[in-house]
């Protein structure tokens, strides 16, 4: 399967917390693996980009109950992740044609996302001191509400676009 523009991983995507680089860099490579799996392997594939999309998103919601991080984050990782689901479940039943549309959509709402959810969260993150090998805040700080409440725009055009 061909579809999307190759996803090159570099500065435009580090936000500067190594565990979030990390789990970024590897969506990254995924979103590049399935352009060009071997159809009798896409199913395979999907299945192991849905386990570390769930993993990934896990690991940034973990974060975010931590500090009290506005909930539009987690509630675009849920329906990302909803979607991603429902288009293997239709390509397995032999929709090849939404399954493109799904590589040709993430790269563009990864950018989205990284740019405007993930710096914000990373940003965050940096300036209460949360640690993200032991998921604490330092000593004596306790979470408050985070002060901005992040667009929820770039989930709802992923979702429609990737309804299609």
């Amino acid at each position: 399967m061909t579809a999307s523009r190759v996803m090159a991983w570099g500065d435009r995507y580090a936000l500067g917390i190594a565990r979030m680089d990390d789990m970024h860099r590897e969506f990254v490579d995924f979103c590049n693996e399935l352009r060009t799996v071997a159809p009798e392997r896409l199913l395979e594939r999907l299945d192991a980009f849905i386990a570390h999309t769930a993993a990934h998103f896990a690991q940034e919601n973990r974060w975010m109950n931590a500090v009290n991080f506005p909930a539009c984050h987690r509630e675009e990782h849920a329906r990302v992740l909803d979607v991603i689901r429902d288009v293997r479940i239709r390509v397995e039943k032999g929709d090849a044609f939404l399954g493109k549309r799904l590589l040709e959509e993430l790269p563009p709402w990864f950018d989205n996302h990284i740019d405007t959810m993930d710096a914000a969260l990373a940003y965050y993150l940096k300036e209460i001191g949360f640690d993200t090998e032991t998921e604490t805040l330092p000593e004596g700080k306790a979470a408050s509400a985070a002060p901005v409440e992040p667009s929820c725009e770039c989930a709802g055009s992923f979702v429609r676009a990737s309804a299609i």
